[in-house]
């Protein structure tokens, strides 16, 4: 008997849409991370790992580092795009392809950030590179301060400044 289809979604941005990924793929419950290939924290695929039984398939839009921790334990993973499934009783053959494609991944990820790194040597040559700006006035961050210290709470204070969270805490720590 086979288990649940459990999806997993990992996004790079806020921004960017994650419903596309699994879209029209039927499963039965999905876990979302929003988080930068090179961000190592990803809360949801911690709760996915801790939620998922023997028998259970995972899916995923394309491969990442996911599957031999998931097949270890006696799940199968599909990736979408591939149009591949992996168990856990694959063949060499099938292993040797998921370590080709995992390295691929990796390979893929460090042109990215060499072509970032060069893209912004040559924008600070033509005196063109600015960094992000800021998400707050220094007036605005000294009164988030303020009122993080006097007890109010973080959420509804990122909600009024609009920001998130994470960006709150960052402001925080800046004060530290």
């Amino acid at each position: 008997m086979l288990g649940h289809r459990i999806g997993y979604i990992r996004v790079s941005t806020f921004d960017q849409n994650p419903e596309r990924q699994l879209e029209n793929v039927p499963v039965d419950r999905v876990f979302i991370d929003k988080a930068s290939g090179k961000d190592v924290r990803r809360p949801q695929l911690d709760a996915l790992l801790s939620f998922v039984r023997e028998d259970d398939t995972v899916v995923v839009h394309s491969m990442r580092r996911l599957v031999q921790n998931l097949t270890r334990r006696g799940m199968r993973i599909e990736f979408i795009k591939e149009n591949l499934t992996f168990t856990g009783e694959d063949s060499p053959m099938a292993n040797l392809m998921l370590s080709v494609m995992g390295a691929f991944s990796e390979f893929e990820r460090a042109l990215i950030r060499e072509r970032q790194r060069e893209g912004i040597a040559l924008a600070k040559q033509r005196g063109a590179y600015r960094r992000r700006k800021k998400a707050l006035s220094a007036e605005k961050a000294a009164e988030l301060r303020q009122r993080v210290a006097a007890g109010e709470q973080k959420a509804k204070l990122a909600r009024e400044f609009g920001i998130s969270r994470e960006t709150l805490y960052q402001y925080m720590r800046m004060d530290a």
